[in-house]
């Protein structure tokens, strides 16, 4: 019974981690610009909270934003309409936020689409070295797939990932381009 327990505590300890590392390492795919004082800088925290919690956010949708001030303008990509409306709300009740331009948008639904994103998903994060981003609560690297074109956002660690990522998605058969817009960490 006490090794159970142990093992429950070292799970529910090693997810803890996890979200936190998900949360702090998925710091580029929500944010565009960082201008300003303490305020602002507090404001783009915020957004980037609300945004990482939304619970239809997943490694198939791209969420960014742009703090201008007091207004936010949301962009980006989701597969599910009630995550663009989820995420505009919870901005919206943000103290300190005057404005939000919802700017997502809704990508269309095809079988097709959702057969290649689960294809590039399996190749990126069942390729060694990739299981770091895989455990992640968010993971970073997110597959946005519109009409059988991949589009690769979020942040890497290092060069090497942001690369064989790329390769890894062009070995997926029938799709028709791979844009390769993931950030290197630190950079």
């Amino acid at each position: 019974m006490k090794k159970r327990a142990l093992k429950l505590g070292a799970f529910v300890l090693g997810a803890t981690l996890a979200a936190g590392l998900g949360m702090a390492q998925n710091t580029g795919t929500a944010e565009r610009i960082q201008q300003g004082g303490a305020g602002q800088s507090n404001l783009v925290r915020e957004v980037r909270h609300e945004l990482v919690l939304q619970p239809y956010y997943g490694v198939f949708d791209n969420l960014s934003f742009r703090v201008d001030g007091s207004a936010v303008t949301l962009m980006g990509q989701v597969t599910n309409p009630v995550l663009k409306d989820d995420a505009g709300k919870a901005v919206k009740r943000i103290e300190g936020v005057t404005s939000v331009n919802n700017q997502i948008e809704v990508l269309p639904l095809s079988p097709m689409d959702q057969q290649t994103r689960l294809a590039v998903f399996r190749s990126i994060y069942s390729s060694p070295g990739f299981e770091k981003y895989a455990y992640q609560a968010v993971p970073p690297i997110h597959i946005i797939v519109k009409n059988g074109h991949v589009s690769l956002e979020g942040v890497v660690g290092n060069q090497m990932d942001k690369t064989l990522a790329g390769v890894r998605a062009n070995t997926v058969p029938g799709i028709f381009s791979v844009d390769n817009h993931l950030r290197v960490e630190n950079q």
